[in-house]
């Protein structure tokens, strides 16, 4: 098997678009690694590439309803699952995606512990705990047994936050786990690209975004949401855009400081999510921050063929 071709980075960095140019030339399939993008619905909000403009076979989107728990486990089976598939038909996968995990679950020898699977009882009760005294009060629990697991969650993720009290429910740690991910061994080869972005240029491509979900129906699509029961679901409901326009629909806040509480959140995301991938010292970084994307299509093509992934 060639190396997997691997494109990260964090969100609005322009990752789908080199993903497509890559796959469009290598005659490749999509694997999407992005924990949001997997629900059904949720379109606009995740910035799922339109149907009608995929250059390439997508996988990994719209697997699950809102209402339905995933995790990191169910992602490493049905990625690798993808891959196998791909390969007995004599093609290639690529993976883009801003999860972290989801990609180091698929292309990492990680094994998970039954806890992280669904249909946890553990699990159940601290998100009735979430609901009854919400994410603040549950993280600062947290932080009171576990002040080492804690620093590394933000107070809002609260899966990760409830994965950590489900690993303590085992005698084990978060940051341990956390730790440990940084000297498993790889399940399959890979070439890891990432994309990079001046701060500031990347935050004012967020503000772009976030106005352009907003004008193409970001409020509609939370209606029809909420008409499916979304508001009670704890995974989906978190989602960065969604939670704040919930909010703006209940009256909880305007509709002017939803769309800038949306901004400060993805930005926030994106710091995390370049923390997560600047630890991954496999990753290739290409500065995308000025250049155009054939440019940036030219200059990840020559890693992939430095690295016998052509």
């Amino acid at each position: 098997m060639k190396p997997i071709p691997c494109i990260v980075g964090p969100t609005a960095s322009g990752k789908s678009a080199l993903a497509e140019n890559i796959a469009e030339k290598l005659g490749a399939e999509i694997l999407s690694a992005d924990s949001m993008q997997i629900y059904k619905g949720m379109d606009i909000g995740t910035a799922k590439v339109p149907l009608s403009e995929r250059k390439a076979i997508y996988h990994g989107i719209d697997l699950v309803s809102p209402d339905e728990p995933y995790s990191a486990a169910l992602f490493q089976s049905y990625g690798r699952s993808v891959i196998e598939e791909v390969q007995k038909n004599k093609r290639r996968t690529l993976i883009v995606g801003g999860t972290g995990l989801y990609i180091r679950a698929v292309m990492d020898d990680y094994q998970f512990p039954a806890g992280e699977q669904v249909d946890n009882p553990v699990r159940e009760a601290f998100e009735k705990l979430l609901e009854e005294q919400g994410a603040d009060a549950l993280w600062q629990r947290l932080h009171s047994v576990d002040p080492q697991s804690a620093a590394l969650i933000h107070p809002h993720n609260t899966r990760r936050v409830i994965r950590a009290f489900e690993l303590l429910q085992e005698g084990k740690s978060y940051a341990e786990q956390a730790a440990a991910l940084k000297s498993i061994p790889e399940f399959y080869p890979g070439v890891y690209i990432g994309l990079s972005v001046d701060r500031d240029v990347l935050r004012e491509r967020i503000d772009r975004r976030v106005d352009a979900m907003v004008a193409d129906g970001l409020v509609d699509e939370v209606n029809e949401l909420l008409k499916q029961g979304i508001r009670g679901v704890i995974t989906s409901s978190q989602a960065i855009g969604y939670k704040e326009i919930v909010a703006a629909i209940e009256g909880d806040m305007s509709y002017d400081d939803a769309i800038e509480a949306i901004k400060l959140a993805t930005k926030r995301y994106a710091k995390r999510q370049m923390t997560w991938f600047r630890s991954d010292k496999r990753i290739q970084w290409i500065d995308a921050t000025d250049a155009n994307m054939d440019d940036v299509t030219r200059r990840a093509w020559e890693v992939l063929k430095n690295n016998d992934a052509l």
